[in-house]
């Protein structure tokens, strides 16, 4: 099958912002998906993650808009704001040969600003099913007219007991509407769904040789919950990862991991729920332009996050199940580069180990090592870790720093 975009159906404009942005060959699951949905089709799309679903429902989103009418044409309902974020940015990136109004509704926002938006004429809302219900019962957004309905990473919302906000949201639209559900993994209630709410939908399912990532390498290190944190230095001094995610269990432990590997001289921050909105977006904002080099993190940053440069993942505490293990490590090794997952375990944590590889189709390679003392000249606090590992911040507080300084000089 062809991985050209134009004969999947997309035009010559969208065609040529794609390349702008260095897209030039489509994905199986584009290919697989993007004709049917052109086609007016319901679709179920399964496929791992990094394998470019959102473009997948996007681009014919974008095709199928018409500008000329100001009502809510298509509905994108992700489980996390971050993923709300990120489909946002995708579709902006795409709106250069249309006048589409695009609103990206979630919570933590200011829904007075929201309410204005939406007084203008939007045509896409891409929105979490918490703030989406809230606007509902404001009758601030209306779903009659809905030609499009896409749920991203269903499986996740389902997970996190979105079921009956999602049903809620789906009868405020239009029986003639077309549905998408696109996800990696396709649990039994997630099918009893579809078998609901979707009309002769057409299979699309994408499957590597094993059910993680071809294109990551992953290792399990043995240590003990009091040796993890000097495991995790080893391991991180050894590999030299451009940019990683750091996932625990807990936003507590996210604190106190984070807070430990920045006094190490680590260049570190954390994510997590307990973070007010504007945190949590200033801290992702840094990470993705490369101006954090790692970022310690729990679930919520798991899901359909796309960011260039993250070489490595680390599990410091091992996942729940292997579906969120599938979805932890699939934040590297995207777009076909390579990456590295590498998932610390204590004793007590074998059997989930074990039930994770079940699961999964794998044995993963086993690594014990003996956590030495750090040696002074090799310790990350008494040398830049990021320079000493060629990691370079593109859009760093040092420069404008160094720039200030510069300035005073010449005075």
């Amino acid at each position: 099958m062809t991985n050209n975009f134009k004969t999947l159906g997309i035009s010559s404009e969208l065609e040529n912002i794609l390349r702008q942005n260095g897209i030039t060959k489509s994905t199986p699951v584009q290919q697989e998906a993007i004709p049917k949905l052109l086609n007016g089709k319901d679709i179920i799309a399964q496929a791992q993650t990094g394998t470019g679903k959102t473009l997948g429902f996007m681009l014919p989103i974008m095709e199928r808009i018409d500008e000329n009418k100001p009502y809510i044409q298509a509905l994108i309902i992700t489980p996390t704001r971050e993923l709300a974020i990120q489909v946002t940015n995708e579709a902006k990136k795409l709106n250069l040969f249309k006048d589409i109004n695009i609103l990206a509704a979630y919570g933590g926002q200011d829904v007075e600003k929201q309410l204005r938006k939406l007084k203008r004429g939007i045509h896409i809302v891409i929105g979490t099913p918490g703030r989406l219900l809230d606007h509902i019962r404001r009758k601030s957004i209306d779903l009659s007219k809905l030609k499009m309905l896409v749920l991203d990473e269903a499986d996740e919302m389902l997970n996190m007991g979105f079921l009956k906000d999602i049903e809620s949201i789906i009868r405020e639209t239009p029986k003639t509407r077309q549905t998408m559900l696109f996800s990696a993994t396709m649990p039994k209630g997630l099918r009893s769904l579809a078998t609901r709410y979707m009309r002769e939908p057409s299979q699309v399912q994408i499957q590597g040789e094993k059910i993680t990532l071809d294109e990551i390498k992953q290792i399990v290190v043995e240590t003990t919950d009091r040796k993890k944190q000097d495991a995790l230095c080893q391991v991180i001094d050894e590999e030299r990862p451009f940019m990683a995610i750091i996932f625990c269990r807990t936003k507590r432990r996210v604190k106190t991991l984070n807070n430990a590997l920045k006094q190490r001289g680590y260049n570190s921050d954390e994510i997590h729920g307990d973070l007010n909105q504007a945190k949590r977006e200033k801290a992702m904002r840094a990470f993705r332009n490369a101006e954090t080099q790692f970022l310690v993190a729990t679930d919520v940053a798991a899901r359909g996050l796309d960011i260039e440069g993250i070489t490595h993942i680390f599990n410091y505490d091992i996942p729940e199940d292997a579906e969120s293990y599938i979805h932890r490590i699939g934040r590297t090794g995207r777009a076909g580069k390579t990456g590295m997952a590498v998932t610390f375990i204590a004793p007590k944590d074998r059997q989930g180990l074990e039930t994770i590889e079940r699961k999964i189709r794998m044995t993963l390679k086993r690594k014990k090592i003996e956590t030495e003392k750090r040696k002074k000249d090799n310790n990350p606090k008494n040398k830049s870790y990021g320079r000493q590992n060629g990691f370079k911040p593109q859009n760093t507080r040092e420069k404008k720093y160094n720039n200030k300084n510069k300035k005073r000089g010449k005075r």
